[in-house]
């Protein structure tokens, strides 16, 4: 338990009077707020707090202790500050989480080159490609690309991510190629789906339209997806940053590019921006700056040609 952490948020309940104001001066979530208050009366093995659906006060532990807790919050800062001047380097040990495919493709290689310049921080990386709980997994950062965060996440856009339809050129000539976002209703499409309607996002101009698709294989991994595509398996909408090899190389074949697929927010995921470590910081800034910009350095590169008709697809549209 973070317990210099949790302290701060106690003493920040007695000040507000209210969990759900401590949270908001503090840039928390309200359950991380409870988390770090029964944290701590386990620490003390006291209730501090008597708490009502209406409001909070004080228990006698909790009035005897606020004091004592005040002056070591106190304390603590000037140990810090002491310390902190005496050693400049920046050092620790953060543990960050994104997706296996974004992992291998680009976060690996920036991390390495993160940890060259800050020798003396060392990275722990898990990679899922699910949302997991950050304090649960004593998560420092998370790596997270969507356009729909959850309510009270605190998080910071460190750039975009771009995605294309794309399916195997063996695919294309057996079943044609799609002209129209419609089209795509009649073809094998390999989607990012679990128990729920399989949809992509395309946009052309200003116009955002969901087209309904279907397939017989799903995944909630995006190198299985790859591999299905290349395998001929159907049409796949997958991240830029995941497919430009393939791409260049022509073992995938980009579709309907006048209609691109909803731009995802690349974002970096946190705890709370108050207190941040120092090497947490520069990680986000360092991200932020390898990742940003109006394009992604993966997409700065030109396009492949993509695929608008084949021989059978002229048969089937005249």
């Amino acid at each position: 338990m973070d317990h210099l952490g949790a302290i701060r948020t106690f003493i920040e309940i007695a000040d507000q009077g209210s969990l759900t104001r401590a949270a908001e001066v503090l840039d928390l979530s309200r359950a991380m707020v409870s988390r770090h208050l029964e944290g701590l009366e386990q620490w003390l093995g006291a209730r501090l707090l008597h708490r009502t659906t209406r409001r909070v006060s004080l228990s006698d532990a909790g009035q005897e202790a606020l004091p004592r807790l005040r002056q070591m919050l106190e304390l603590a800062s000037d140990v810090q500050a002491v310390t902190g001047a005496r050693r400049t380097e920046p050092a620790g040990k953060l543990r960050l989480t994104t997706s296996l495919s974004f992992a291998v493709s680009n976060l690996t290689r920036a991390i390495v080159e993160f940890q060259s310049r800050y020798p003396r921080i060392e990275v722990e990386l898990l990679t899922v490609d699910r949302t997991i709980d950050l304090v649960d997994e004593r998560i420092d950062l998370a790596i997270r690309i969507s356009n729909r965060l959850d309510d009270g996440v605190v998080a910071r856009q460190i750039g975009t991510c771009r995605s294309v339809l794309c399916a195997s050129p063996a695919y294309l000539e057996q079943r044609g190629v799609p002209q129209w976002p419609e089209d795509l209703g009649a073809h094998e499409c390999i989607t990012h789906a679990f128990g729920s309607r399989a949809e992509y996002r395309l946009r052309k101009g200003g116009r955002l339209v969901n087209i309904a698709v279907r397939g017989s294989l799903s995944s909630n991994e995006t190198a299985v997806l790859r591999e299905a595509a290349l395998a001929g398996a159907g049409i796949a909408m997958l991240p830029t940053y995941f497919v430009e090899d393939e791409l260049a190389r022509g073992a995938l074949v980009r579709l309907l590019p006048d209609h691109e697929p909803e731009v995802l927010g690349l974002h970096a995921v946190i705890l709370s921006r108050q207190h941040q470590p120092r090497p947490l910081k520069l990680l986000i800034d360092f991200l932020a700056e390898r990742f940003g910009g109006d394009l992604a350095p993966w997409d700065r590169k030109p396009p492949p040609p993509s695929r608008r008709k084949t021989r059978i697809d002229t048969k089937r549209r005249p």
